[in-house]
C-alpha cells in the first residue's frame, strides 16, 4: 500500500532541497538534503549503516519545517467561537471545502426545492451572506475553493448552484475536480486559514455534522496549509465556468 508524503517545507529561495517531508499517519520524517560525501567527514558519523545516507541541512529549515513537540496536543473550540472568527478576522479568510456531504445543507429547505426540481431561489439576505457582504465592503477578502468528486455528489451540485450566493456577498468561489486536487497532494480535509495566521481545521461527526474545529497557530504548520492554499487556488476555476464544465460532462 503506497504511504502519503506530505510536503512540510523548504527555505530554497528556488524550490530546491534542503526540504523536509512528513509520512503522514507515522511519527517519521524525510529530510532531504544535498548528500555528506567528504570521505573524512563520513568517517566521523557514528551509527551510520551500510545503507543509510547522511545529507546536510542548516539548522533553519529544521527549526522552521521540523515537529516542534514529540506529541501535538490539539486546541478544540465549539461551533460558537468558530463562527466568532468570521466576526474578527482582520484582512482574509478562505477554505478548502473537500467533503460530498453536509448535514446542515440538507436541512435547509432549499435542498429539498434542488432534488426535486434541480433549482431553487436564492436567498441573498441570510445570515451568512449579510455578514460576508460587510466583511468584504471593509475591503477584506473572503473565498475558498471547493473540491468536487467524478460525477459530483447531489450535495455537491447543491452548493454550486448556491455559489452566485455566496460570490454575491463578495467571496471568490473556485472550484478543482477531485483528481485535480489528488495530482497536487491536497488534503482531504475542510479547513479555514484566517489572516495567514490561524488554520482552523473542521471536525465532523459519522453523520457529516459539524462539530466544531482544531485551531493551529504554530507558524510552521500554518505554513504548511497556507502552501496548500497556494495549490488549489492554482488552476481552481470560477463557479460560474466550472458549472458550464459539469453540464457539458452530464450532456455525453
Amino acid at each position: 500500500m503506497a504511504r502519503t508524503i506530505r510536503f512540510n517545507g523548504t527555505d530554497s529561495k528556488n524550490g530546491g532541497c534542503p526540504a523536509v517531508h512528513e509520512l503522514v499517519g507515522t511519527d517519521e520524517f524525510i529530510v532531504q538534503g544535498l548528500p555528506l560525501t567528504d570521505p573524512d567527514d563520513v568517517a566521523k558519523l557514528r551509527f551510520l549503516g551500510p545503507d543509510d545516507v547522511a545529507v546536510v541541512v542548516p539548522r533553519e529549515t529544521l527549526v522552521n519545517h521540523g515537529p516542534k513537540e514529540l506529541e501535538r496536543v490539539p486546541k478544540l473550540i465549539d461551533l460558537e467561537e468558530f463562527g466568532r472568527l468570521f466576526e474578527t478576522f482582520e484582512h482574509t479568510a478562505w477554505r478548502l471545502e473537500t467533503r460530498g456531504r453536509y448535514q446542515s445543507d440538507e436541512e435547509d429547505p432549499t435542498y429539498g426545492e434542488f432534488v426535486r426540481t434541480g433549482h431553487f431561489e436564492l436567498d441573498t439576505e441570510d445570515e451568512w451572506s449579510q455578514l460576508m457582504r460587510r466583511q468584504t465592503s471593509a475591503g477584506k477578502t473572503a473565498g475558498r475553493v471547493r473540491v468536487v468528486d467524478t460525477p459530483p455528489t447531489v450535495g455537491q451540485l447543491f452548493l454550486l448552484a448556491d455559489a452566485p450566493r455566496n460570490a454575491a456577498a463578495g467571496e471568490d468561489m473556485r472550484y478543482l475536480w477531485r483528481h485535480e486536487a489528488n495530482a497536487r497532494n491536497l488534503p482531504a480535509q475542510d479547513v479555514w486559514i484566517f489572516d495567514s495566521r490561524l488554520v482552523a481545521l473542521l471536525r465532523f461527526d459519522d453523520a457529516d455534522v459539524l462539530l466544531g474545529a482544531e485551531v493551529i497557530t504554530e507558524p510552521a504548520e500554518v505554513n504548511r496549509y497556507m502552501q496548500v492554499r497556494d495549490a488549489a487556488m492554482h488552476g481552481a476555476v470560477a463557479y460560474d465556468r466550472f458549472a458550464e464544465q459539469v453540464a457539458s460532462a452530464s450532456d455525453e
